[in-house]
């Protein structure tokens, strides 16, 4: 698709940020939710679009100490009572670690806390040493996700299903009460293998991949996107495109080091990054920033008004 049809038919770009919800292993800080509440707040109150969460169990990676993390609804239930603007976006949600049709329920229930601001981004989870932990079964990944989105997509969009797989049913299920927004949140799936991508291109409303710093690798990615959704028969310039960055704060003082896999330098830098995905079309970015003190939120909040001042 040409970069001029794009920019005459969809809106301004989406900026959010990912919250600091697990451990950090290094120096053993451990954020509790009254910090990630003020992290969201200072997101809405400067101007982002949307604030970000990642559901994982636990981490436990060769040779580095156990990482932990919040039960991310949990999460969620509270951000969307302390919030009033923002979206509210999971990056992603692991459908295996949840029953399908229950996961459903939740995503409606916090939908309706937030007066219709949840964005339901979902995948199949590949960290086993969580899966192993908590009792999860591991095999099958793509099989158990696929069953999963044929029960939570017609759930959240219609109220109801009657389904019988091989791992999950849900026989003549319904949400009952429904959500006020209708058709529910709107459905992201960050994929990149063609299983997961055929997947995407059949039930979501957004796609994702990360995590980049400059867009050299989108178009690559992009093209097995749309070769996907041209194999389902679906137009792909109805699919959002949506992209995780990693972002580099420097604080005062310290010399950002230049790479194309992060976004670094001074606000004007980031907002040039910024604009670039702009022209590409993308919907919405995700910035995972290497700190989310106030000092580093307030410095990516100068790049996007500039960001906004040019757009």
């Amino acid at each position: 698709m040409a970069d001029e049809s794009v920019e005459v038919t969809r809106k301004r770009m989406q900026i959010g940020v990912m919250l600091p919800l697990s451990e950090d292993t290094d120096s053993g800080h451990q954020p509790d939710y009254t910090a990630i509440r003020d992290v969201a707040l200072q997101l809405e109150a400067s101007g982002f679009d949307s604030a970000w969460v990642y559901d994982h169990l636990i981490f436990r990676f060769p040779d580095e100490p156990v990482g932990g993390i919040w039960e991310v609804w949990s999460i969620l239930a509270g951000l969307a009572e302390a919030t009033k603007r923002v979206t509210l976006g999971t990056l992603v949600m692991c459908t295996a670690f949840r029953n399908p049709a229950v996961l459903a329920k939740m995503a409606a229930t916090v939908d309706e806390m937030s007066q219709g601001r949840l964005l339901l981004g979902l995948g199949a989870g590949w960290h086993q040493p969580e899966f192993d932990a908590f009792g999860i079964p591991f095999d099958h990944l793509a099989g158990r996700f696929e069953e999963a989105l044929k029960i939570i997509v017609p759930l959240l969009r219609e109220g109801h299903v009657d389904f019988h797989g091989t791992y999950y049913q849900a026989p003549n299920c319904e949400l009952r009460p429904r959500e006020q927004r209708p058709g529910g949140p709107p459905i992201l799936i960050g994929a990149s293998r063609p299983r997961l991508l055929r997947l995407t291109a059949t039930y979501a409303d957004s796609w994702n991949t990360c995590w980049l710093g400059q867009p050299d690798p989108l178009a690559e990615r992009r093209a097995k996107l749309e070769a996907a959704c041209t194999e389902v028969g679906r137009d792909p310039a109805s699919l959002d495109v949506t992209v995780g960055l990693l972002v580099a704060y420097t604080p005062p003082g310290q010399t950002a080091e230049p790479t194309r896999k992060k976004l670094s330098g001074s606000p004007d830098d980031i907002a040039e990054a910024l604009l670039a995905y702009e022209r590409l079309g993308v919907a919405h970015v995700i910035c995972s920033l290497n700190e989310t003190s106030p000092e580093a939120i307030a410095w990516l909040a100068e790049a996007v008004a500039t960001f906004h001042a040019a757009t």
